[in-house]
């Protein structure tokens, strides 16, 4: 039975990778807008008994959800067996506390809105802060891929005498996991935020460190306010020319060039950007075909 892969509006290069890793077959939809601007959509392929992997990249993703209720709606209709769904950015993560009363605390009801639409789910390194799994709130079968053995590859591959710098005491864990991967030394930042743009970072001692380039690694470079500061005080403190490397890439405002004009920027191909160099297709492959075997 071969698998069959939709890819709904996400990047195109990653969709090619995984019908390969897949070995799937690629999904025929026909989408457009009646003029009042709601969604036609058609599957233009026979389903029918077979497995069927939805690739739909949630960021941004107010866009694309209406879209991936009305396709697997459809696919169920056409007798698919199982359905999956493959986002490498899994969106709606961060509201997951009430700060304020009336807030939504909207991770929980996308949750459900997902958890009622297919059948499994991949994703790479969600922001789990206050959830310690995705089944807190998910109740569908799920698998994270972990980024942290993929990024310390690419450090190995591309850079010599690499220092990695966690942007909190939050990230200790993850970076240390990278450090340990990348056979690398690792430091942490003290970091006081006090808005989406105005960030102060403390840096601990990095003398002995001069000879090594700075490689500042988080899940997600959204502001890149912590990242412009942490380099700042590298500058001052006579580092050389610093690397930023982040699971998902998503640069608001004139983040990326802000970065770009004082460090080389890497990100992994989770969201489509120039910045993205490090491969997922193959460790999402693997994912998948766990939950479709399973």
């Amino acid at each position: 039975m071969k698998t069959i892969l939709f890819n709904l509006e996400s990047d195109p290069q990653l969709e090619t990778q995984l019908l390969g890793e897949l070995n799937a077959q690629k999904g025929e939809i026909e989408l457009r807008r009646f003029p009042d601007d709601e969604s036609y959509l058609r599957v233009l392929t026979d389903c029918k008994g077979h497995n069927v992997v939805i690739f739909c990249n949630l960021y941004q993703p107010d866009n694309k959800i209406l879209r991936l209720v009305l396709l697997s709606d459809t696919l169920r209709q056409m007798s698919a067996a199982k359905i999956g769904l493959i986002t490498p950015y899994l969106a709606y993560m961060r509201q997951d506390k009430q700060f304020h009363e009336g807030e939504c605390v909207s991770s929980r009801p996308f949750a459900r809105l997902l958890s009622q639409t297919v059948d499994f789910l991949v994703t790479v390194d969600p922001h789990l802060h206050r959830y310690d799994s995705l089944d807190e709130i998910y109740t569908i079968p799920s698998r994270v891929v972990h980024a942290a053995p993929l990024i310390a590859d690419w450090i190995k591959e591309n850079i010599q005498k690499p220092l990695l710098i966690g942007p909190d005491s939050e990230s200790e864990q993850w970076v240390s996991s990278v450090a340990k991967l990348a056979g690398a030394p690792f430091q942490v930042l003290n970091k006081i935020r006090r808005g989406d743009y105005d960030v102060e970072v403390t840096l601990p001692e990095v003398e002995r460190w001069h000879q090594h380039t700075p490689v500042l690694v988080d899940d997600i470079i959204s502001s890149g306010r912590t990242m412009l500061e942490t380099i700042t005080h590298l500058q001052n403190a006579g580092m050389p020319r610093a690397t930023c490397i982040a699971v998902h890439g998503i640069f608001a405002t004139d983040a990326y060039p802000q970065l770009q004009a004082v460090a080389d920027v890497i990100t992994s191909r989770c969201i489509p950007h120039p910045s993205s160099q490090i491969e997922i297709a193959p460790a999402i492959a693997v994912a998948t075909r766990e939950l479709l075997e399973g």
